[in-house]
This record gives structure tokens, sequence and C-alpha cells, in this order.
């Protein structure tokens, strides 16, 4: 058996090259022990439409974590350019679990999993399916239950680059170019 492949690669390094991949941002919110916990991530994605599964990447070390993994539940909301604000609010550490985060803002009707921003882009409830370590992260599965695209009225998608807040501009001239699929990358 060989020896593990040492990696030069630092964290900073990894990091600095992350910031060129655009993502969209999202919300992350669980309901447990009488508290509303939220957190903005960008590290979402869709991982299976049969079974429907969804996935999100965070500190195992986050209060978020520990109740998704009490609760069993959890609300990934996708954020629209004119919830920037909100994005910010929970990008904070320690705001996501502080009393009463969510008094002031408009929600969805009581998911079971988690709060759900108002006016977001598109959302999706869960149970938990898996718990993964990867790394100096966790990867939360989620078995979608409900989803919902209340935002759909033309509000833009919120993307993080290059360490800013980010705006989806015009769409590229081969878009209109009926020869290519319309169902999406990997679809």
């Amino acid at each position: 058996m060989s020896a593990p492949v040492q990696s030069a690669v630092t964290a900073d390094a990894l990091r600095a090259a992350a910031r060129h991949w655009p993502t969209g941002v999202a919300v992350l919110t669980a309901r447990w022990g009488g508290e509303e916990h939220a957190k903005t991530v960008s590290s979402f994605t869709t991982l299976s439409l049969d079974p429907p599964l969804i996935g999100v990447a965070l500190s195992p070390r986050s209060p978020l974590a520990a109740a998704v993994h009490a609760s069993g539940r959890f609300a990934v909301s996708v954020l629209t350019d004119r919830q920037e604000p909100l994005a910010r609010r929970f990008a904070t550490p320690g705001a996501g679990r502080a009393a009463g985060a969510f008094t002031d803002l408009p929600v969805r009707p009581d998911p079971a999993c988690g709060p759900v921003p108002a006016g977001a882009a598109a959302w999706f409830a869960a149970e938990l399916h898996a718990e993964l370590p990867v790394g100096d992260h966790v990867l939360l599965v989620g078995r979608v239950t409900a989803v919902g695209a209340d935002g759909a009225d033309g509000g833009r998608p919120l993307l993080h680059h290059a360490a800013r807040y980010r705006l989806l501009g015009p769409e590229t001239p081969s878009a209109t170019s009926t020869s290519l699929p319309t169902r999406g990358v990997g679809a």
C-alpha cells in the first residue's frame, strides 16, 4: 500500500481559487429546541431527482448543524437580488441564532422544517437523509418533502463571486439558440 499523497495546497490558496466560481446565495434554516436557526450558504446543490435529494455543507461546529441533526429537518431558501440584506444578516456569525432573529421578517406560513423568508426565488423543505463528514465540513443531505418558487415574479438570483454579492447579467447571445438542449446542465 502506498503512502498518502501530501498536498501542497493551502486553505488560503484553495479559498482564493474558489472565489472565481460564482455561486447562488441561499439561507439554510432549521427549528429545534424552541429556537430558529439560520445561516447564509453558497454550498447548496441538488443531488438527485429520484429520489429528490438536496445537499448543503457547513461547519459541524455550527449550532445550525446541531439543530438539523436533532430536528431531522431543514429548509433552504434561494435568495433574490432584493434579499441581499437578508444574506448579509445571516452571514454574520451568531446572527442566525439570536433570539427573535425572524420576528421582523415576513416568512412563509410554518413549514415544519424551518423558517422560509417570503419572496425567496425558490425554497426546499427537507427531511435529513444523511450527514456525511467531508473534511472540515459536514454535508447535510436532505430528502425534499416540499418545494416552491414564490419569487418567480421576475426577481433575479443573488450571486456570490470574488467575495462579493453580485447580480446576474443579461443572457449570452447563444442563449437564444434553439438547437441546444433546454433541460439544463446535468439534466
